[in-house]
């Protein structure tokens, strides 16, 4: 059976969690709820009932919080809880979101973890260093943007993507992708994987713009120092120094800098609110899987996740050691639509046998490329797990001993049908052993074990 082609793969069902890094702790009386709001989106043609989903999610295995979730049925189904803070009452310094999904017959489909949330007072004001750098917003990591006008709950927008273009959100945010930009003069060291009021750009659609510290509605020019979580920002446009972006009437435009009305210092821009940001860092948490053909009723959960592989010998044996969360020995590992002999070591640990590359590809031994095939987990009942990890085989230069064997028992049939011409066994024996020779060293040999994580 083909699980990576054709209607099985037709049939994937896949839950994403997005959520902040960091969560303030709300004091007496007041409600801080998330911001953003833990959003859930499901989709996959696996999906055989999308219109009645019941959600119940929790702040952690052991405080339950009953949610009424409402859903955008378009394209996807999609759900937010805005109604989650944490009281002062709770001294963890960490926890994580619980998200238990029920199909509309209340059959539980299973249980979804989010990753570690950090629990902070308030933003930071101090400068950060390498020191907080989880409080930091680093490059090439993802962020939410948000505006609150007056500092009103109601009022609060979050920056989002519709048809290619930006929008503005009460309900739903986008994850963007924020990279910084350097120029020739900049200094390339570890203090510069942060941050900073750089030149950066943000997907989709992409802008390129300079990031600006906000403070008391005015953009300050001449600072340079990290990104902190919370921290007020404004998105300067690179070609026009006088633009930044903004939020107007819940439309995202190109808010145009005025002279000032008083003097002010030279480093410094006076701003509306539209165009004061608030910046985030966020985490998307993708459960993919898939029931085959299997009429299966037990939960999908606990769900298996891979950190990372590790491959132990090579050539012809191989073993690949998998290190995660949640195996049990339940599992079987499988490389592409080839199932390798499984072995259970921890809740931890996998260990499989590498398959022979002969499996995926005739003839492979006579290329010189890699073969990359999609490492999935599949229960013993037929669920199957999809993950995010690859297994790439690559050849390497020398010759295998059952390719030289192969010509030197051709070689030996030529003797014996040339053995009645002495002379002419001299030259053919010369000729076929070049030959012999020359093919050796063109061909490929053992097999050089890779692996990799898919993008």
């Amino acid at each position: 059976m083909d699980f990576f082609g054709g209607e099985s793969a037709h049939a994937d069902q896949t839950v994403v969690i997005l959520h902040a890094k960091v969560a303030q702790k709300s004091y007496g009386n007041e409600k801080r709820f998330f911001c953003p709001p833990p959003c859930v989106y499901i989709s996959g043609h696996g999906w055989r009932v999308i219109h009645a989903v019941c959600l119940v999610a929790s702040r952690s295995l052991h405080h339950r919080l009953s949610l009424s979730l409402s859903f955008h049925v378009s394209l996807q189904l999609f759900a937010c809880a805005k109604s989650l803070f944490i009281s002062d009452q709770d001294k963890r310094k960490h926890f994580c979101l619980l998200l238990r999904l029920f199909l509309g017959n209340r059959q539980e489909v299973g249980s979804f973890q989010s990753r570690m949330i950090k629990v902070i007072s308030k933003p930071s004001q101090k400068r950060q260093s390498m020191k907080n750098a989880d409080l930091c917003i680093s490059s090439c990591s993802r962020v939410a943007l948000f505006n609150r006008l007056r500092s009103q709950t109601v009022s609060t927008r979050y920056l989002s993507v519709e048809g290619g273009a930006f929008i503005a959100s009460a309900r739903q945010w986008t994850a963007f992708t924020i990279t910084m930009g350097r120029t020739q003069d900049e200094v390339e060291d570890e203090e510069r994987r942060l941050l900073h009021t750089a030149p950066l750009s943000t997907r989709p659609p992409c802008i390129n713009t300079v990031i600006r510290k906000v403070n008391k509605q005015h953009a300050i020019l001449d600072v340079d120092e990290p990104v902190s979580q919370l921290h007020k920002c404004a998105f300067q446009f690179r070609d026009d120094p006088q633009a930044y972006l903004c939020l107007s009437n819940d439309t995202i435009v190109q808010y145009q800098v005025g002279l000032p009305l008083i003097l002010l210092p030279p480093d410094s821009m006076v701003l509306n609110d539209g165009a004061c940001w608030t910046i985030i860092g966020v985490e998307a948490v993708e459960f993919t899987f898939n029931l085959g053909l299997a009429c299966i009723q037990a939960p999908v959960s606990p769900f298996p996740v891979i950190t990372g592989l590790e491959v132990n010998g090579g050539g012809h044996v191989a073993m690949l050691e998998i290190h995660g969360e949640n195996f049990s020995p339940h599992l079987k590992v499988w490389f592409g639509n080839s199932e390798a002999e499984t072995m259970f070591k921890s809740p931890k640990s996998l260990l499989c046998v590498v398959p022979d590359v002969s499996v995926f590809s005739d003839g492979w031994r006579c290329l010189r490329r890699s073969v990359t095939v999609p490492l999935a987990l599949i229960r013993l009942d037929g669920l199957i797990y999809r993950t995010s990890f690859s297994f790439t085989y690559t050849p390497e230069l020398q010759p295998p001993p059952a390719i030289h064997d192969v010509f030197i028992s051709d070689l030996q049939l030529s003797l014996c049908a040339e053995s009645s011409s002495t002379s002419r066994l001299k030259v053919k024996l010369l000729l076929r052993v070049e030959m012999v020779q020359h093919l050796i060293n063109e061909l490929p040999g053992g097999i050089l074990l890779r692996f990799k994580k898919r993008l």
